[in-house]
């Protein structure tokens, strides 16, 4: 076996062969010893020219202060700092971080006569995390306004939903109306991008439109705010369902038809008569609403799927029908967003249109204020979840009787 060099040799390759500083100090905290790392770390020409020198002579007075107290502690207890990561401020006000290790240095009787150091410098990757932590909390800062400002929106939304539905006749307690009104709504996130309209148009007619913007967040919200705002206006074509879906989308189509937004939004208004149990619809891609008839079986209030018309929003110029349906005293209808039937089990499959339709057949006979919650449930427990991954609106209605109107 070749016989290794001795040990002086290997001290001075390993002293001067590395980029760590390497150091040994005396009991008070000078230097005795230093390999050429150290050497040009501290600007010394030679391995002489430090001899003696502490870090009072190198340092910032208040860093070098904390320095000589750790290497004294370190001195006094015998027990070692190991990965220690240490700022240094230098006395022209540079600031640089190293990963320092201090070990006791013990003679051959065992006496602690100072200490040696190894310091590797790791200002780059110090500078980089302390510039990852800053973002993280710009970020984050930022996060927390966004998120502020979307508590906001979502209480402004608020005021967008069903609070005291409409009675027929005015002034008819709730329970004394000839039509009885129920909704559901579920956000998945703070902002909405569905809405949900019930208005008296006359004393015997009430408009109900659901509308369900193609986004989520904070797109959907937006979308969902240029419609409210465009309802407010189309007051002088709310008896005529076509017409008010026809001018809806004229008005949407400039404002969601853009290279940066491209939102669309599906729609159903209808118009109920409640002295006659006449209704008209038009629906802009929309899901087709339910209808449920005592003695019959749940079905949709119309088979044409060609009368959904196209989705709002996706041509300018795009028309629309009007169908229109019978309604008899104890007849019910739903209206629901596509996000009810579209969750999904473990297997990729949805819920469906078809199971809906079989759910609700199934709960004909009950309140409306109990289906709509059932529907909901037996949606989720098909898929597995505890809540939707989508807003998801219903407005349900049970027509009690027809209003009588005085000739």
């Amino acid at each position: 076996m070749k016989e290794l060099p001795d040990a002086g040799y290997l001290l001075e390759q390993l002293l001067h062969g590395t980029t760590d500083v390497i150091y040994f100090k005396d009991l008070q905290s000078r230097f005795v010893l230093y390999n050429q790392a150290c050497a040009e770390k501290h600007g010394w020409s030679t391995l002489q020219d430090g001899i003696g020198k502490s870090d009072f002579d190198l340092f910032e007075k208040e860093h070098a202060r904390a320095a000589f107290n750790q290497e004294q502690q370190i001195m006094f207890s015998g027990t070692p700092v190991l990965g220690l990561e240490e700022r240094e401020t230098w006395p022209d006000g540079r600031v640089t971080w190293c990963s320092s290790s201090k070990v006791p240095l013990k003679n051959e009787q065992g006496m602690i006569v100072g200490i040696f150091g190894i310091t590797r410098d790791i200002t780059s990757k110090k500078v980089a995390a302390l510039k990852t932590k800053q973002y993280i909390e710009q970020i984050s800062a930022i996060k927390e306004i966004l998120e502020e400002d979307a508590r906001m929106a979502g209480q402004l939304q608020q005021n967008f939903y069903l609070t005291n539905p409409p009675v027929f006749p005015r002034g008819a307690s709730v329970d004394e109306s000839c039509i009885d009104f129920h909704y559901r709504f579920n956000k998945c996130s703070l902002v909405s991008g569905d809405n949900c309209y019930i208005q008296p148009i006359s004393d015997t007619k009430v408009a109900l439109m659901l509308c369900d913007v193609a986004a989520m967040g904070t797109r959907a919200a937006l979308g969902a705010a240029l419609i409210r705002g465009i309802l407010q206006n189309l007051s002088s074509v709310a008896d005529d369902p076509s017409a008010y879906v026809e001018r809806l989308n004229e008005q949407l189509y400039p404002l969601l038809h853009k290279d940066s937004l491209l939102l669309r939004s599906s729609a159903c208004y209808m118009v109920l008569d409640v002295s006659t149990g006449e209704l008209r619809t038009a629906n802009a891609g929309h899901p087709i609403p339910l209808l449920i008839r005592e003695g019959e079986p749940a079905r949709w209030l119309y088979e044409n799927l060609v009368l959904r018309g196209p989705t709002l929003a996706v041509e300018p110029n795009a028309g629309f029908h009007t169908v229109t349906s019978r309604l008899r005293p104890g007849d019910s209808v739903i209206l629901y967003t596509d996000s009810l039937f579209m969750v999904e089990n473990g297997l990729g499959e949805p819920w469906c249109e078809k199971r809906l339709l079989s759910t609700t057949r199934s709960l004909a006979g009950r309140p409306m204020e109990k289906i709509l919650p059932e529907l909901e449930r037996e949606a989720l427990e098909f898929a597995g979840e505890k809540a939707f991954s989508d807003d998801v609106c219903m407005i349900g209605f049970h027509l009690r009787g027809l209003m009588e109107v005085s000739p």
